[in-house]
Parts: structure tokens; sequence; C-alpha cells
């Protein structure tokens, strides 16, 4: 897949932009602050529905504006489609699909990203809800109705939460939470399905992520993927997820897993109702669980050096860029490196630079020129105080240079 070309209205320091980007690489060059990422973020927001900076959507809407739109034009080979989505500061986005009225959550059928960002280092290092995201994210993308399915889970799990507060509040307990019962059914219902396509997700990203490791580490220190899942009666929200109990992790098997899942989740409510009820929370589910990552069989966070840390961040995303490449009929996921390198080491950086060229697009955003390896170093573009500079077309207007045109010094 291919960025044919992005417009943006009202997107974060954008009244308007157009961006046009080509096949192979493409360099967005610019100071810090000047809207190289605001033009990642968009074209991420098409393929997962949600933005690596911020949890909302309302802050990508330009100051003292309703709405904002993205609208990309997308090449699959031969066939040309046009994806938009309004952004609105309150209530439900809205999207066209070549023009025709469509919901937000069809979108990611039609735009494959894979972003590599500094913010990276959090899902590794930071707490579980930065490792839940990436999950979630690359999920909507391998199967877009996951989307919904999320969608539904932290809504069911929001009015769940409210009914815990209201009952907390007016002390209401045994028979009188007949209503809770039909919740933790649609709970049940919803976080299995969740559960159990992550746990498939992390047995498919092994041996990408293993692979993808040893390119960038140059070393083999055997990474590995596994969830800590709240349902099995721990917390590793709160408590930490122990990489050594055996009985807190739970590898993805077998198709039958969703049942076996829904039973232990429906035990796991049973057991906490009393402590929900004295907190008016729900404990137990998808949106508590952990993704352990290991490296020389320790857990990453906590005892992974800094460069150890990159790898498998760096990894993460080239499995999971090589997961949706293997899977896809639409080709290459376009892969976004949004100032990536100036946190790299340079060998590092020329590891990274090899591994991602062949790509059929890629997106290289840098405040320094400099830092872009020059395997990576094609299409440039400059960006200033929302300004966007092609040189390419500059310096077709301008005509060719004295050296390009052959002539003498």
């Amino acid at each position: 897949m291919i960025v044919e070309h992005l417009s943006l209205v009202d997107f974060r320091n954008y009244a308007t932009a157009e961006l046009a980007l080509h096949s192979g690489p493409n360099v967005l060059v610019g100071r810090n602050g000047q809207g190289k990422t605001n033009l990642a973020e968009a074209v991420v927001f098409l393929a997962t529905l949600g933005s690596h900076r911020v949890s909302s959507d309302a802050p990508m809407v330009r100051d003292g504006q309703e709405y904002a739109i993205i609208r990309a034009r997308l090449s699959h080979g031969e066939r040309k489609v046009l994806v938009e989505v309004q952004l609105n500061r309150q209530g439900s986005n809205k999207a066209r699909i070549n023009g025709s009225p469509s919901k937000a959550n069809e979108l990611p059928r039609y735009a494959h990203v894979v972003l590599f960002a500094p913010e990276d280092l959090q899902i590794v290092r930071g707490d579980p809800s930065a490792r839940r995201r990436f999950a979630d994210q690359l999920l909507i993308q391998r199967t877009p109705r996951m989307a919904s399915v999320l969608a539904d889970y932290d809504r069911v799990l929001k009015q769940r939460n409210a009914l815990l507060k209201s009952a907390r509040a007016r002390g209401i307990r045994g028979e009188g939470l007949s209503t809770l019962d039909v919740w933790d059914d649609k709970l049940v219902a919803l976080g299995s399905e969740i559960i159990t396509a992550r746990q498939r997700l992390a047995a498919d990203l092994q041996q990408p992520v293993a692979d993808a490791y040893a390119a960038i580490a140059g070393e083999d220190h055997r990474p590995q993927l596994e969830w800590a899942l709240s349902v099995r009666g721990g917390d590793p929200e709160e408590d930490g997820a122990d990489p050594t109990d055996a009985d807190d992790t739970a590898p993805y098997d077998k198709v039958g897993e969703t049942r076996l899942i829904a039973d232990m989740f429906r035990a796991s409510l049973a057991a906490k109702r009393s402590n929900e009820l004295d907190r008016g929370l729900t404990l137990t589910g998808p949106h508590r669980d952990d993704l352990v990552l290991r490296v020389r069989d320790l857990p990453v966070k906590g005892y992974a050096s800094h460069g150890e840390s990159w790898s498998v961040a760096l990894a993460l995303r080239l499995a999971s860029a090589e997961l949706l490449r293997s899977e896809s009929p639409a080709g290459d996921p376009v892969l976004i490196l949004d100032d990536v390198f100036a946190e790299l080491d340079a060998d590092r950086r020329q590891r990274l630079a090899s591994l991602t060229a062949a790509y059929e697009q890629v997106v290289v955003t840098a405040a320094v020129e400099e830092d872009i390896p020059e395997v990576l170093h094609a299409h440039v573009v400059r960006i200033s105080a929302g300004t966007i500079s092609d040189e390419r077309s500059l310096r077709q207007a301008e005509g060719p240079s004295a050296e390009e045109a052959g002539e003498d010094d």
C-alpha cells in the first residue's frame, strides 16, 4: 500500500495542508514543533483509529474548531481508494470511502500503517496500558472488526463501573444487584474475545519478534511475549505481572480457549465482586491485563539495558510490519519512522534503515537531516511552522541545476 496524497483541514497546527508522497523512502525534515509528527499522526489514525500520542481525539482538532478532517488517496497496486475521516471534538467521528458515507471502523480495511516513534520505549518500560494499546492497535489493523469489539467492551465497562459506584453509594448488596449480572454477561462475551485475540497475536508475533530482535541487536537474547491475565486471579495492573508464575500467564493454545477464558472470567468476577463493590471498579478483564516481555529469560521492564529495551521496541514494530505484510493482500504496510533515528546509536540506525528500506513506502521524519541513513535519504520535504515545501517540486519549478544539466563549472 502507498499513501499518494494526504490532505488535512484543522488538524493539529494545520489550518490546511497538502502533502504528496512517493513510493520508496520519503523524508520530512524540520525543527521540533513544526508539524512533522502531526502529519505522521494523521496517517496513523486512518489505520488504527487512534493516536500514538493522546488517548482521545479532541487534542487533534485545531484550537477553536469543532472538527478536523484527514483525507488520503491510497494506492493498492492499480486500485485507488480515497478515504476520509472527520474527527469531531464532541460526538462520533464520521468517515467516507470513495465519497460514500461509511463507519469510521471501516478505515483500517484500507489503510495499513506501522509507526516507529520515541514513544515506543514506553511499550517496554511503561505501565501495562502502553502494551495493551500497542496490541489493540495491531489487532484492529489485523482484524478491523476488532475495533467494534474493543469499543463495545469499553462501553460495557463504563456502564458496569457506573453501576458499581452507584451500588457502593447506596449500600446495595446481594439480590439488589441483579442488573449487574446482565452487564457481566456482556463483559464476559466481549472480553473473552479480546483476550483470545490478544493471545493469538502474541503467539503469531513470537517468531517475527525473535528474528527482528536478532537483526536489530545483532545477538540472540531469546525475546518472549506472554499475556498475564487478571481473570486467572491476579491483578497485573496493580500488582505487576510475575513472569516466573506460570499460573498467571496463558499462552494462546487452541480455538476452544475462548470458552475456557469465559469460564475463568465469570469465576474471577464472582470472586472479586465484594472487592469491586467496595471500590466501585471492575477489577478483572482485558482492561487490566499485561503483555509480559522478556529477554534472556528476564522481564524487559526493570532488567533490560537501554539498548536492549530499544531493540525490543523496534523488534515489536518490525514484527508487526512483517505480520501485516504476510497477511494482507494489499501489499506492504506503510512504515513511518517518526524522529526515531535521533534516539538510536549509529549501529542501530544502520540496521533499522537496512531492514525497512525495502518496504513499498517509508516515511521518515527528523529534525536533523544527517541523522537519516543514506539508504532512506530520497524524496525530501521540509516542514516549517506548518508550511510544507517539497524539494522535488521546487527543483522542477526552478529547472535543473548546472550539474544536473551536465554543464561545466
